[in-house]
């Protein structure tokens, strides 16, 4: 699950990363979201990405969901480094 302001600028990481998802034989399942419309939908995820812009809600978004939470770093949100946001997600599931 991606999640920033409003839903738009994840929507450009969410089409990279299945692309590189597709690449590398790896089946993901990501929906871009606004942070407004966190609660009702995290359920259905295994792991929430936050957008460098709204990192300043990560720890009440952690202590209110039972799945890990992460922040994409700033650099690799804006290039679409996905390879690096793959490692993330490995890292906050251990």
């Amino acid at each position: 699950m991606l999640v920033c302001a409003g839903g738009m600028s994840t929507s450009i990481l969410m089409k990279k990363m299945e692309k590189y998802g597709a690449d590398k034989g790896i089946d993901l399942s990501i929906k871009a979201f606004a942070a407004q419309d966190l609660e009702e939908n995290y359920k259905h995820y295994d792991v929430i990405l936050l957008g460098p812009q709204i990192s300043y809600k990560f720890k009440d978004i952690k202590e209110a969901v039972t799945i890990p939470v992460g922040v994409i770093p700033s650099f690799d949100y804006a290039v679409g480094n996905v390879e690096n946001i793959m490692k993330l997600i490995q890292s906050i599931q251990q």
